[in-house]
């Protein structure tokens, strides 16, 4: 079979090192409660190797490229409709899955946001996701209250998963090399079935909060609450940045009584 070419406008880089490969399939665990997987950009296959030699899980693979698709076709005839062409952020999980998954991959850098956003929204089925991402997006995950890193995602994200920094990866394990260092991280959902404030405002006020993250959130929210009820309130001194996860759900709370 002929290689796939890595196309730059679907943000593709390959995996090279099967080290590496084997690294992050051992990083999933199926005792979490899972018996399906689903490998989001598998490529040529290198995760998928790994994935598919493992009967504790059954393996789905899913990738927008029609000439990966064709080769993995031909590699694993086997997989048959668990081998999907198809964008993975226009998937509709219930059609596939009728019960709890977990989502692994080498995620394509340029929607690396948009992938995690989409987890998000379908919290509720995934249930561990162990990803290749940019450094940075990683970090940004992984951040805590207080840091430069921190903002919408790592609010998000931590409201409703246990987020673990795995391993950083280099650039030259890659074809072709991306410019930026990766690393691996894992998404483990929590037992948060519902935050314990109105969840629409939640995210209405933290996306606020850090839209305007130099100013205090008595000033980035000004459209969000009641200014005079909520006059002597110190939390809203602060700018989004300070806030756990915890103190958002609070201040949540706080307008929603104050409205």
């Amino acid at each position: 079979m002929s290689l796939v070419r890595a196309k730059k406008h679907l943000g593709q880089h390959f995996l090279t090192d099967k080290n590496i490969a084997l690294k992050i399939v051992e990083s999933l665990r199926p005792n979490e409660k899972y018996t399906q997987v689903l490998e989001v950009g598998p490529g040529m296959g290198i995760l998928s190797d790994f994935l598919l030699q493992k009967t504790e899980y059954q393996t789905y693979l899913i990738d927008i490229d029609t000439e990966s698709y064709e080769f993995l076709h031909k590699k694993y005839p086997q997989l048959q409709e668990r081998l999907i062409n198809a964008d993975f952020l226009e998937m509709d999980f219930n059609g596939v899955f009728d019960k709890p998954f977990a989502i692994i991959g080498n995620f394509p850098y340029n929607i690396s946001s948009q992938i995690l956003f989409k987890v998000l929204d379908n919290r509720q089925q995934v249930i561990e996701v162990v990803g290749m991402f940019q450094k940075e997006v990683a970090e940004r995950c992984n951040a805590k209250a207080g840091s430069k890193e921190y903002g919408i995602l790592s609010v998000f994200l931590q409201a409703y998963y246990k987020v673990e920094y795995l391993f950083t990866v280099k650039a030259g394990v890659f074809n072709p090399p991306p410019k930026v260092l990766s690393a691996v991280i894992r998404l483990t959902r929590n037992t948060t079935e519902r935050l314990n404030c109105d969840e629409k405002l939640f995210w209405q006020v933290v996306k606020a909060g850090f839209n305007q993250r130099r100013k205090t959130l008595r000033n980035a929210l000004s459209s969000l609450i009641n200014k005079e009820a909520m006059a002597a309130d110190t939390m809203l001194d602060l700018r989004a940045e300070r806030l756990t996860v915890a103190d958002f759900i609070e201040l949540t709370n706080r307008i929603t009584a104050n409205r």
